[in-house]
């Protein structure tokens, strides 16, 4: 096979891994733009809308260490396919049940939140597991900030896209139309690379978590880089929770605005897919990283300080290029401070941390919220971060140099001596 068709089937296939991508991101956030107004317009109270905020983040933490298990042994192509099937199944399933029983609506909004968050969990392991194997080079920062600039996108179309339908064909058969996007995206990964897949031996589930979490705990900079995490999603997930709200309850403004604001997220991805690979023609990842750091921080200062609605719109999108930057060095260095054989296995650990976030944030969203006001803890999470946590993230940079700068052998001994105890069948 000559050299351009080997490159045209490249382009190829990162095509279709961007669009299975970014479909499925769009059809979690028009889910994410749905049930919230519904259960917000239906309730009327702020306490509900944190309430399922955290009820659906509690299976995704249970899941996480078993998906990136299962992602080392099955293949990030065979859990993503699977995991998108099934979303699409449940998002059918819930809107049959809440057109036939319209009483129970909201509570079948929140069961099924349940099983979208268990899957969300494979998906996430998926994508950490396919992205290192299309990667050449030194092109794995280039296709982090594809894979993160491609999510945000997404992330701002599925709102946008949402808001406009809601006009014409109500909220809840938007879940019909983000059935229809899971189904698409798992057809887009058909030709990905699938690896060498193991047998799931039960016995060695319980092997395998444990070394996970050993492996991650002696790994340093990645455990402090699950510190950083916690902290910014937190504060992201007590904002995000309570969006609807302040946007419709606190500022009186329409729908639409929820999905404008979500759509100036979405620009700014675009423009980062264009500016990020120029910055990293002349900025080191390190730098690109603790930019996009002092972004977030002053986003999330805005819209902890916002007056008015068009102020807050449009620190959230700030917020959210601050975010994009940040991942690029998130990602790129996480994936090349652990061996490759176990990603699966540390990265789901490296996930739960991540992801405790969000109920918590539910938890201070619904119990502090009505009292506090969202906005002020969101002020106090924004300063939070911005002086504890960047003396955080400067510890984290420093741990990141001396691991990855050190020799081959240097880097994967403590990995291999803690893997050797572990081997076995399977």
């Amino acid at each position: 096979m000559s050299s351009d068709a080997i490159d045209a089937r490249k382009a190829r296939r990162l095509r279709w891994f961007a669009a299975g991508l970014m479909l499925g991101i769009v059809a979690e956030q028009t889910v994410m733009f749905a049930v919230p107004l519904i259960i917000y317009q239906d309730t009327g109270s702020v306490a509900y809308s944190g309430i399922a905020f955290a009820v659906e983040w509690v299976p995704a933490l249970m899941v996480y260490p078993f998906a990136g298990m299962l992602a080392d042994r099955l293949g990030g192509r065979w859990l993503f396919l699977n995991a998108n099937a099934a979303r699409a199944l449940c998002l059918l399933i819930a809107v049959a049940a809440c057109w036939a029983t319209p009483a129970v609506t909201i509570v079948g909004l929140m069961v099924n939140s349940v099983f979208l968050s268990a899957l969300m969990a494979p998906i996430r392991m998926s994508v950490e597991k396919t992205v290192p194997a299309l990667a050449e080079g030194d092109t794995l920062s280039r296709l982090q900030s594809l894979v993160q600039n491609g999510e945000l996108l997404a992330r701002a179309l599925g709102p946008a896209v949402a808001a406009g339908l809601a006009h014409w064909l109500g909220k809840l058969p938007l879940l019909l139309v983000a059935a229809g996007a899971f189904a698409l995206a798992a057809l887009c990964w058909r030709d990905m690379p699938s690896g060498l897949r193991k047998v799931v031996v039960a016995s060695r589930i319980r092997q395998d978590l444990a070394l996970g979490w050993k492996l991650l705990i002696a790994n340093r900079p990645v455990v402090l880089l699950a510190g950083v995490n916690f902290t910014i999603n937190l504060a992201f997930a007590i904002a995000i929770s309570a969006n609807a709200y302040l946007i419709t309850g606190v500022f009186h403004a329409s729908d639409s605005v929820f999905g404008l604001m979500n759509a100036g997220a979405g620009l700014l991805g675009f423009m980062n897919l264009l500016l990020i690979p120029r910055l990293l023609t002349s900025w080191s990842i390190y730098r690109l990283g603790a930019c996009g750091f002092a972004l977030m921080c002053f986003g999330l200062v805005w819209m902890g300080t916002a007056s008015n609605v068009w102020v807050y719109a449009s620190s959230f999108p700030a917020a959210m290029a601050g975010v994009a930057w940040f991942n690029v060095f998130n990602r790129t260095q996480r994936v090349k401070a652990i061996e490759p054989e176990h990603l699966g296995k540390v990265i789901g650990p490296f996930y739960l941390i991540n992801s405790l976030s969000y109920p918590i944030a539910g938890v201070i969203t619904a119990s502090l919220g009505p009292a506090l006001g969202v906005q002020n803890i969101v002020l106090f999470m924004a300063l939070l971060l911005a002086l504890p946590g960047s003396a955080l993230l400067w510890v984290t940079s420093r741990r990141f140099r001396e691991k990855l700068e050190a020799t081959p052998a240097q880097e994967g001994a403590a990995a291999c001596a803690l893997a050797a105890t572990h081997k076995g069948s399977g």
